[in-house]
């Protein structure tokens, strides 16, 4: 990929590899700190991924709800990064050693980009297991497709369930499980579970009891995050609305539908949903950077790649030591990837400029959850919340995370239309084969005779 005509023959180019939290705020924070040299054409940002917008996960269970547009969780890249290069592309094959990468742009073919310094943000995706049935039958909860797929998904079923009088098909439609414990997955199944009871009141065949709610876990708590006790409250809170949580408990099979767990149980299920945790991007296996055991890049308290230079790091995909745990790598999760985002971008500045890198060392916050609306948990600084409290502080504390004050205020708009109007409870899955009609009746013509 040649250099753009605006830029000096000899400026560095940063290559970033990914357009998610670390990606995104990373380029964010060098705009503003390499404002001149990007104006003056000094410095070149690239930065590439398959998709033009950022996602902000922590907001997805209320998207799949309905409580907020999905179009406003949403940051589009090149709005936000005027002053870098974004391609909608996948790296498929990095060498930092001979500094180049392999792009395959969404169409049309593979490019090869050179650069002077990488920042790797490719950031995680679905971390499954070999479980018969899970690839055919499960729903992941990581993107905005799959989100709005599930809320779609829940609704239709609803709707099945409604306009039948089998019980085996009502009885299957109405039951839903979700694999996974941590913050994706209860805060999806609360967010989805407290839709469903709004659908239930527009329904005359479908009664909140009728539904079957199911929370499959391997570990002996829920959501370790906010600590043993309030994961327990919120267990309790949980299996209070009727959800049949199970712990240390596996997911076996789920061939055509029939859900086995290890603890003997079997049933139909309409509904898998997969929570249980993340893995590093796979393009990793193809670079010559150093990854440890669970396929991440091994990364330096600096946020630079270990043992190689010009090369940054953090995220999902990224093994960084945590100097406050002796030991320990720094959790894969939203808190950190901002804030490792925005050291990440100061030390890239300080090496192109020659200064001494910081090391990142972070002050816990604590953790939040949404457990439906006007319902949460919280554990923050030290202070256990539960209820709306919890809730309230959930939505404060996200808000003010959300990149641009235009998502801000679109985010804040949703939320106050919602204080004085019902949510939305329409299933919109045509929209994901928009053509089907179309081709049906395209299909659908009498044939002309060989005389015609």
């Amino acid at each position: 990929m040649a250099r753009r005509p605006d830029v000096a023959p000899d400026a560095p180019h940063i290559l970033i590899v990914g357009g998610g939290y670390v990606g995104m705020y990373t380029a964010l924070r060098l705009q503003k700190k390499l404002r001149a040299e990007l104006r003056a054409g000094e410095v070149q940002i690239t930065v590439v991924d398959p998709q033009s917008y950022m996602t902000y996960q922590p907001f997805l269970p209320e998207a799949a709800a309905g409580n907020l547009s999905p179009r406003h969780v949403v940051a589009p890249l090149r709005r936000v990064l005027d002053k870098c290069t974004v391609l909608n592309a996948k790296v498929t094959e990095l060498s930092h050693q001979e500094r180049w990468a392999i792009v395959q742009p969404v169409a049309g073919p593979p490019k090869r980009i050179s650069y002077d310094y990488l920042v790797m943000a490719a950031g995680s995706i679905s971390r499954t297991l070999p479980i018969p049935g899970l690839a055919e039958r499960g729903i992941g909860f990581k993107t905005i497709g799959e989100a709005i797929h599930l809320r779609n998904h829940v609704l239709a079923q609803l709707d099945i369930a409604e306009s039948t009088e089998d019980e085996e098909i009502r009885r299957k439609a109405m039951t839903f499980v979700f694999v996974g414990g941590g913050f994706a997955g209860i805060e999806a199944l609360a967010e989805l579970e407290d839709m469903a009871r709004s659908a239930a009141k527009y329904l005359k065949n479908v009664r909140v009891q009728d539904m079957r709610w199911v929370l499959v876990e391997a570990a002996d708590r829920i959501l370790p995050e906010v600590g043993p006790d309030m994961g327990k409250w919120t267990a309790e809170q949980l299996r209070g609305r009727g959800i049949d949580v199970k712990m240390r408990t596996y997911l076996n099979s789920a061939v055509d539908g029939r859900i086995e767990l290890s603890d003997g149980s079997s049933f139909e299920a309409g509904t898998l949903v997969w929570t249980a945790g993340v893995k590093a991007a796979p393009v990793l296996r193809h670079t010559d950077l150093p990854i440890d055991e669970k396929g991440r890049v091994k990364g330096t308290e600096f946020l630079t790649i270990e043992g190689v230079v010009r090369a940054f790091t953090a995220g999902d995909n990224a093994a960084i030591p945590d100097l406050t745990q002796e030991g320990q790598t720094c959790a894969p999760n939203a808190q950190h990837a901002v804030r490792q985002a925005k050291v990440l971008a100061d030390n890239l500045v300080a090496s192109l400029r020659g200064k001494t890198l910081k090391p990142y060392i972070h002050d816990y916050l604590g953790s939040v959850a949404g457990l439906g609306l006007y319902k949460g948990v919280a554990h923050v600084y030290g202070i256990k919340l539960k209820g709306f409290p919890a809730w309230f502080m959930h939505r404060t504390y996200h808000l003010s995370r959300v990149p641009t004050f235009n998502r801000k205020v679109r985010v804040l708009a949703d939320w106050t239309l919602a204080l004085f109007f019902k949510r939305e409870v329409v299933s919109l899955g045509s929209i994901e084969r928009p053509r089907a009609d179309f081709e049906l009746a395209a299909y659908d013509q009498p044939k002309k005779s060989a005389a015609a």
